[in-house]
């Protein structure tokens, strides 16, 4: 939204000043001289007055006396007919006439309507601010979409990459849009909305584009938050001249993106009524009801949280066809680096398979990103291409933080760095189904972290047995144990350790049912796949007894307690290559795998 034009301020004050100074200018001449009523009456009665005119709308007596000088008085209504027989009476007579036009009539129509015009110029202001601009200043009902024609670059399915499952569910909608009869003719309807789901920066927008780009149809795209206004109507109104105008240019393509922020759930507003947010629903799902998919108009739209939408919008007739655009796998990460890098100098060295090993979890965005950051890096070194070495530190910043070499740490404080990040590489290499270790640094990174250890997986895992997850919390106490074992005492670098392994470990007994004791029943909150445990998704009490509450907290201090002993248990048998590791850490800050052995026999 622009900001209003100072402009356009200056514009309302100069014109309410000039009516204002007009009107004054009309309305009066050269002002006489006042007098009191006082002071008149003895002009008066010395014969002094020449001429006098009254003005019974004002009130007023205007003269001229013999001197030529033109005298004015106010007088009371009530003293009227006393002045004026005064007057007739005067010696010598007096010229006395009544004026009962006091103001011209333009004059008049300024002043009266100056009020007018002023409110008519500040609503006229406040409206232009709030639309942005002079040109929508009555267009409230008009939808903000922005419009891509079939003649501007297209984006196509050639520029995804990393879903290839979701492109082959879009297909048909491109079919569709290109050649309808071929579905009329059997019969098929085409959907008539697609809802695109899965978590933030994994190319919903971008895949909807590519629909609109490879069908060579019109696009019109907007924001859910864009329909709702304070005024209320508005949204709905809005929604209407969407499908309007979706209509004229069809066949085309409309693209909501961010639903949840108009088709959450409906529920009562705060007066008990339905708010403007449920208007503009209502109109949506009305529209979506009324068109007719063969005339050639697809709805698609992208949100973060689906669980959130209003169960109308979901049903069959509406959104019929709903695609997950989750994060990518080793394959698809492949897939969207060679995307990205198409404009980037490699260097021979850059493996883009072992880049994707080491993004695990990693969105489209957050590759896209990290393939810029590895070119900053270059340029900032002064160097050509683009090295693996670039990438490996551009996933570390994007993971750990940028470094801080300037935050300085004592030498105990580096000793016990050193023992902490040691601990979760000697435990990590010692258990058999963990991720190899990347590297290990006490060079401080981010905003907490003293140090790090970076595992390298070497497949995506989807599964995790209570083994794996068992393991898992071990390697996150292995600095911990480290501490304690080297150093005789705790220190505070584990806070973060202990809050992931305490996290595994509920979830293993509320989530996964994986404590005997316990029972395989779920006692966990439910929760958002995509953004994780919402404040609105998150039921009102617990639904378990005090009782279970107990055995739960028993259970999860059980797990962590065993993952601890564990992993005290492989240091102390690993002691020597401990120490020797530590000494070798405080000497370069920075070990990789093929400076030190991690595992056992190497």
């Amino acid at each position: 939204m622009k900001r209003p034009s100072r402009n356009a301020i200056v514009y309302v004050l100069v014109g309410a000043i000039a009516l204002f100074v007009a009107s004054q200018w009309l309305g009066s001449g050269d002002e006489p001289t006042e007098l009191t009523l006082s002071e008149f009456r003895e002009h008066v009665a010395e014969g002094e007055v020449a001429t006098a005119t009254i003005k019974d709308r004002s009130n007023k007596i205007t003269g001229e006396l013999r001197t030529d000088e033109e005298d004015e008085v106010a007088y009371p209504q009530e003293f009227a007919d006393e002045l004026a027989a005064e007057l007739g009476d005067a010696e010598p007579p007096i010229d006395v006439e009544v004026d009962q036009q006091e103001q011209s009539l333009w004059a008049t129509l300024l002043i009266n309507l100056l009020p007018f015009v002023l409110l008519i110029g500040v609503f006229l202001f406040v409206m232009n601010s709030m639309q942005g601009g002079g040109s929508r200043v009555m267009q409230f009902g008009k939808a903000k979409a922005k419009q891509v024609s079939k003649d501007e670059p297209k984006v196509t399915f050639a520029d995804v990459a990393g879903c290839d499952e979701a492109v082959e569910e879009l297909q048909e909608i491109k079919e569709f849009l290109q050649n309808p009869a071929r579905f009329q003719a059997i019969g098929a309807k085409i959907p008539k909305g697609v809802l695109l789901y899965g978590p933030p920066g994994t190319g919903k927008t971008l895949l909807a584009r590519a629909v609109a780009g490879e069908a060579g149809v019109p696009f019109f795209s907007i924001s859910g938050s864009e329909f709702v206004e304070m005024f209320v109507g508005v949204g709905a109104a809005r929604v209407r001249d969407l499908f309007d105008q979706a209509r004229q240019a069809a066949p085309s393509i409309i693209f909501i993106d961010e639903l949840d922020a108009l088709g959450r759930a409906r529920g009562s507003g705060f007066l008990g009524g339905p708010d403007e947010k449920e208007q503009t629903l209502n109109q949506l799902l009305s529209e979506l009801d009324g068109f007719d998919p063969s005339t050639g108009i697809v709805l698609l739209a992208a949100t973060n949280r689906p669980e959130i939408l209003d169960p109308a919008l979901l049903r069959a007739g509406r959104f019929d066809r709903q695609v997950l655009v989750d994060r990518p796998d080793r394959k698809g990460r492949v897939q969207i680096l060679q995307v990205h890098v198409r404009k980037v100098t490699l260097a021979p060295d850059v493996v883009l398979d072992d880049v994707a090993a080491l993004t695990p979890g990693f969105s489209g965005a957050d590759l896209a990103n990290l393939v810029n950051e590895a070119a900053l890096l270059a340029t900032r070194r002064g160097a050509e291409a683009v090295s693996a070495t670039d990438f490996t530190s551009a996933v570390e910043r994007i993971v750990a933080g940028i470094e801080k070499r300037s935050r300085a740490m004592n030498a105990e404080e580096r000793r016990a760095v050193a023992c902490h990040e040691m601990g979760h590489a000697l435990v990590a290499g010692a258990l058999p189904d963990m991720d190899p270790v990347q590297k290990v640094s006490i060079i401080p990174r981010g905003v907490g972290a003293l140090g790090y250890t970076i595992q390298r997986p070497t497949e995506d895992r989807f599964l995790m047995s209570r083994r794996n997850l068992e393991h898992k919390m071990t390697v996150l106490m292995g600095g911990r144990a480290a501490e304690d074992l080297v150093l005789g005492e705790i220190s505070t670098g584990a806070a973060d350790d202990l809050d992931k392994a305490t996290e595994i470990a509920r979830h293993m007994a509320m989530r996964y049912g994986m404590v005997r004791e316990i029972g395989q029943v779920v006692y966990d909150e439910p929760h958002s796949p995509f953004l994780g445990d919402g404040l609105a998704t998150r039921p009102v009490q617990r639904e378990h007894s005090e009782a279970t509450a107990r055995e739960i907290d028993l259970a999860v201090r059980a797990l962590v307690e065993a993952a601890y002993m564990q992993a005290r248990s492989l240091l102390d048998a690993r002691r020597a290559l401990l120490e020797r590791g530590i000494a070798l850490l405080l000497e370069k800050e920075t070990l990789t795998a093929d400076e030190f052995p991690f595992r056992d026999g190497a």
